[in-house]
């Protein structure tokens, strides 16, 4: 069969696959979810849901630094990747020997595709619609109204911009992203964001662990702005994170 990938490549797969290899820790869990734990034979150190797999799976490395080796050794009959999270040359380089699908995802819609058609490659149509209709139900489309800064990064402080998957993610939430004239994930000053006046500035609790004592020295140089830590999981795991949490905090 052939399939085509979120960016357009068209990816030969013989048959069902049996061999998975993940190097996206929110792929590694949705493969659980569609009932796949037992053909998930390697993912990353990061994949850390459910219950830490790299603990009975082999472990692969970081998202971004892959053990090429180790990962060819496995002789996966397919590995999952993801446009952003993983580096663009050992993904090519992987796909030299083995079939990669590539994720891209930037919209909520584009996680539900994504969960699709990883369901039609996988042979597990029926789970993957199970799980699309809950993430819509769960997820239903908010009013937006909260003027909002979402903070991911400390030391420069950077925040997200209209064109990410977090910030679709806050759209659908009932958040105004006020950042979402810019591109990607621009750096911001605390000066900039007072003068953007949000009604409210998320911290997020990944990449960057923000914790209470960045709470309260962000919330004293934003005296009129109220201020609160954020599940970066749910706001920024596309597949099937947000069946097994709710937002905390927000």
């Amino acid at each position: 069969m052939i399939y085509n990938d979120q960016l357009g490549n068209q990816i030969r797969i013989n048959s069902t696959p049996s061999r998975i290899v993940s190097v996206v820790p929110s792929i590694t869990e949705l493969l659980f979810d569609l009932g796949l734990g037992d053909k998930v034979i390697g993912c990353t150190k990061f994949c850390v849901h459910p219950n830490k797999p790299y603990l009975t799976k082999s472990m692969i490395g970081g998202t971004k630094d892959l053990n090429m080796e180790k990962i060819l050794k496995l002789n996966p009959d397919l590995i999952l990747a993801n446009k952003e999270e993983n580096n663009r040359e050992q993904i090519e380089s992987l796909g030299a020997s083995a079939p990669v699908w590539i994720s891209d995802v930037k919209t909520f819609d584009d996680c539900l595709k994504m969960i699709e058609q990883i369901g039609q490659i996988t042979a597990t149509t029926k789970r993957a619609t199970e799980i699309v209709n809950q993430l819509n139900n769960t997820l239903k489309q908010k009013k937006p109204s909260i003027k909002v800064v979402y903070l991911i990064w400390k030391d420069p402080y950077m925040t997200v911009g209209g064109d990410t998957y977090i910030s679709d993610m806050l759209n659908r939430c009932g958040y105004i992203n006020v950042f979402a004239d810019h591109n990607r994930y621009p750096i911001v000053t605390l000066e900039k964001i007072s003068e953007a006046n949000p009604d409210m500035v998320l911290l997020s609790s990944e990449p960057y662990p923000f914790k209470n004592e960045h709470l309260k020295a962000i919330k004293s140089a934003l005296k009129n702005t109220e201020v609160r830590l954020a599940d970066g999981e749910f706001f920024s795991w596309y597949g099937s994170r947000q069946l097994h949490i709710a937002p905390k905090n927000t």
